[in-house]
């Protein structure tokens, strides 16, 4: 079921320019311990979760606002939709979230848990080809 807009909240964010770095591909790879060489190179390909580092470019303002109270918010879930030709190092991509879904759930220690899903959508700067989707399940927890 899904609820009433929270108060001051924004559904759609700011639009935010994405340059896809070699470097960042590089060392993301690094830290996921990839040893593809798709990872590396001139024009080296984007690791599947790497658009995750989306949020280093984004301002406060540039976010939707889900309105949850920051003390009581976990991150429920992570999921990338590729739509064609995954990024690569030199691609410039525009990226902007929006709130796809909120709804409540009762918490099994009683009280109202919170849920917004948030959805990135990536567009290549050049062409405005959907490149990828990025979806977020967030949860405020039940007050005490």
């Amino acid at each position: 079921m899904s609820t009433a807009p929270v108060e001051g909240a924004n559904d759609i964010g700011n639009s935010v320019e994405f340059p896809i770095e070699r470097g960042a591909i590089q060392r993301f790879a690094a830290a996921a311990q990839s040893e593809s060489a798709d990872h590396q190179g001139e024009r080296a390909i984007a690791p599947a979760t790497f658009l995750m580092s989306l949020a280093q470019w984004m301002q406060p303002s540039d976010r939707v606002d889900v309105g949850f109270e920051r003390a009581r918010l976990l991150h429920g879930s992570q999921e990338f939709h590729y739509l064609g030709t995954p990024p690569r190092a030199g691609d410039r991509l525009i990226a902007q979230e929006r709130i796809a879904d909120r709804f409540e759930k009762t918490g099994r220690k009683g009280g109202t848990m919170r849920f917004a899903v948030v959805e990135t959508e990536f567009r290549h700067a050049d062409t405005d080809e959907i490149v990828a989707r990025m979806r977020s399940t967030l949860i405020e927890r039940a007050a005490r």
